[in-house]
């Protein structure tokens, strides 16, 4: 069966509606049910998820200042496009980035976060969905940056993270991929517990290079 573009909103919810709107449109575009250049008609996602205009408008705004989504004078509401470019520039600050964080992380971390993340590992090694995969791939990435005690450090990767988010899906679905993915994370997790900052450092560096690497083969086999 399809999965929907977007499912009604639960209004028991203990969130603000607008937040619980925001979400639900920044996930279907991450997923892909609201594709790259696709407009955003206020009246019909309103619809769609049994609320009223105003916080489908209000969610559109947070979206477009997040580069989920641009603003065409006298024509509306688009779904943001990303190109390869975008995405070989955002894998190049992340890279840096995530070498920085687990660096700080292999100083910093608590032997509960050692347990915590290692647990995450498992998690992954044995899951078969996908969607769960992301899931748990980026609970992983999140430990890390927790474990770095660096709250701007955070905001900044997990910004840079969710502009390339939707592309996820088709990287770790290329056969093999996570696989390797897990090694990798492994890998990672070693030199973190054993407090070893350069060796953390340079391999998730490489770790967001390979992803990088993979993730652009397979959007060349896609369009080809």
């Amino acid at each position: 069966m399809e999965q929907p573009r977007l499912v009604p909103i639960k209004l028991d919810n203990y969130k603000p509606l607008r937040e619980m709107v925001f979400e639900s449109l920044r996930e279907a575009i991450i997923l892909g049910r609201l594709k790259p250049g696709e407009r955003l008609m206020e009246i019909q996602l309103a619809e769609e998820m049994g609320v009223s205009r105003t916080p489908v408008r209000e969610a559109i705004r947070k979206l477009e200042l997040e580069g989920f989504v641009v603003m065409v004078p006298r024509k509306g509401a688009y779904v943001a496009g990303v190109s390869v470019k975008d995405i070989a520039d955002v894998f190049e600050v992340r890279s840096a980035l995530e070498g920085l964080a687990a660096g700080l992380a292999a100083e910093r971390i608590t032997e509960e976060e050692m347990e915590d993340l290692e647990k995450v590992i498992l998690q992954i090694s044995g899951e078969e969905d996908i969607l769960t995969v992301v899931k748990k791939d980026n609970e992983f990435h999140e430990l890390i940056y927790r474990a770095s005690r660096n709250h701007r450090l955070k905001q900044i990767i997990t910004h840079l993270s969710e502009q390339i988010s939707r592309f996820r899906l088709t990287s770790l679905s290329v056969p093999g991929r996570l696989r390797i993915a897990v090694y990798e994370h492994k890998k990672i997790i070693e030199a973190i517990c054993d407090r070893n900052v350069d060796l953390s450092c340079k391999l998730a560096s490489e770790h967001m290079e390979n992803a990088e690497q993979n993730l652009l083969n397979a959007i060349r086999e896609e369009e080809a």
